[in-house]
């Protein structure tokens, strides 16, 4: 890795430098420590050549929300890079880097990457440590790369991966040899696709092209059948509840008292002083959903939607367990609609 530039979304915190997750509350922040990831890739000769755009906090799937303004995709600069995470990706299709580093909560690795025409991995929760990364909804975030080749993917996960003493969910296992995993060939492989993943919302030239990858790995030699994931349909709404609530109780520390932004001038009281400074310094989409994630856990409604949630959430991953019990991998579309225009989806 020594001497491969290395882009990391503005979410990652490296030890003297400002870390803001495009977000103005956290402008002058600067981090006291680096984030495992970072001290890994440096410690293998990588250069960090600078910080990519993002949605503030990680809310988004454009990179439009974002205090910095936005992000375009390389391809076609009418149209969006994906999010959060699409200014990694950007910049790794637009050769401003061999890899960047990006953060997945809902979304936000694989659907840029796919928008951007580049690869992005999602690994498995625990994975890769996240100490030192800026929290979004902690039992979701997860960390990964975006780099042009799978190979190169593999050998920055090789890095990353692996339990730190620093973040309890890394469990102490051993790091397999992803390299070496890409050399065996898909034939014999069952391949899981399932059927609610091609349904309402996907559009005919996406259905297209993940069905032609199919066929292909199919004329290679590997087994495709179909499978299901009933609980599917829940898992938007499920997401809708718990990622903002999980967002919520994270970003009530950013109060402009112990760090970030702050306020020079006097003021009647500490509520006061909250109102200003979490009033400026959020944007309109962390704020709205800050709303939801507050009232979420309220009283009266936390065993109502988020404990329910939670109990529908384990239904979506038995659903998982059973079919992975059948096929190796499944095979489906990133998101149902090619990269959408600039402005075209900030109504919803």
């Amino acid at each position: 890795m020594s001497g491969i530039p290395f882009g990391i979304k503005d979410i990652f915190c490296i030890k003297g430098h400002e870390a803001t997750a495009g977000s103005r509350i956290l402008k002058g922040f600067k981090a006291p420590y680096s984030a495992t990831v970072i001290e890994r890739l440096q410690s293998e000769g990588a250069i960090i050549l600078g910080r990519t755009n993002m949605d503030e906090f990680a809310c988004g799937s454009s990179t439009e929300h974002s205090c910095y303004g936005v992000t375009r995709n390389p391809h076609d600069l009418e149209r969006v890079p994906g999010g959060s995470s699409g200014g990694s990706a950007a910049a790794v299709v637009d050769n401003m880097c061999l890899g960047a580093l990006g953060t997945d909560t809902g979304g936000s690795i694989r659907q840029p990457a796919s928008l951007s025409g580049c690869y992005g991995m999602k690994p498995t929760y625990g994975r890769v440590s996240r100490y030192g990364v800026i929290a979004m909804a902690s039992s979701w975030d997860t960390i990964g790369p975006f780099a042009r080749s799978v190979e190169d993917i593999a050998i920055i996960m090789q890095i990353l991966a692996g339990h730190d003493s620093h973040d309890s969910t890394t469990p102490n296992k051993p790091v397999p040899d992803y390299l070496s995993a890409l050399k065996g060939g898909v034939k014999g492989l069952k391949i899981g696709v399932p059927k609610e993943y091609f349904g309402e919302g996907v559009t005919s030239e996406v259905k297209t092209a993940v069905m032609g990858a199919i066929d292909g790995l199919k004329k290679k030699g590997a087994i495709v059948k179909e499978v299901s994931l009933p609980s599917t349909k829940y898992a938007v709404a499920i997401y809708y509840i718990s990622m903002p609530a999980e967002l919520s109780a994270n970003l009530a520390r950013y109060d402009g008292v112990r760090f970030g932004l702050g306020l020079d001038k006097a003021v009647k009281d500490l509520d006061e002083y909250y109102e200003l400074v979490r009033g400026n310094g959020f944007g309109d989409e962390i704020k709205r959903r800050v709303i939801i994630g507050t009232y979420l856990l309220s009283a009266g409604y936390y065993d109502a939607y988020y404990k329910k949630a939670q109990q529908v959430r384990t239904l979506i991953i038995e659903d998982f367990n059973r079919v992975f019990k059948e096929v190796d991998v499944l095979c489906a579309p990133v998101a149902p609609t090619p990269a959408f225009k600039l402005g075209e989806n900030l109504a919803n």
